[in-house]
């Protein structure tokens, strides 16, 4: 991992095609789902640390999220299905992107730093297994080309689960 380092000058769509390979060997072959969000966090942090503030999971249980491994400051530790950003991405089902957070009907401000957040679903057969929620201290932060790479994390998270 240590190669992570180096890809700090190329723009955000090589970085994710540096990244994502790396992920993948992180994660492959390991058939604890605990210690592959923990990797995948750090690898995420590293390799855009000028650019998130915070990065890690959420975990799907007994009908809320739950925080799990992350990369940041403290985080909220709950948060319902439907209730700021995860919990909308959860029920929904889908990505949300959000430039800017203080426009966020109901965003739950764990991080005051955090001004633009993005949240992909971790999906298996059409249930939410988790979100993987992503945070930036500047606005607009995040587009499509993070929506897509970081759908391409989450589906290999959850291939490794089958």
């Amino acid at each position: 991992m240590g190669s992570l380092i180096s890809i700090k000058s190329l723009n955000k769509e090589e970085r994710y095609e540096e990244i994502l390979p790396q992920i993948e060997s992180l994660i492959n072959g390991e058939a604890d789902f605990i210690a592959n969000l923990a990797n995948v966090a750090a690898a995420l942090k590293l390799a855009f640390k000028d650019e998130i503030s915070w990065v890690g999971f959420y975990l799907a249980k007994s009908g809320e999220l739950v925080l799990g491994p992350f990369q940041g400051k403290p985080a909220c530790v709950r948060i319902q299905m439907g209730r700021g950003v995860c919990g909308t991405a959860a029920k929904e089902k889908r990505t949300v992107i959000v430039p800017d957070v203080s426009k966020f009907p109901g965003h739950i401000y764990c991080d005051p730093d955090s001004k633009s957040e993005i949240v992909v679903p971790l999906m298996r057969n059409g249930e939410v297994l988790g979100v993987l929620d992503v945070d930036s201290s500047s606005l607009g932060a995040f587009d499509e080309t993070d929506m897509r790479h970081l759908e391409r994390v989450a589906d290999m998270i959850v291939r490794k689960q089958l």
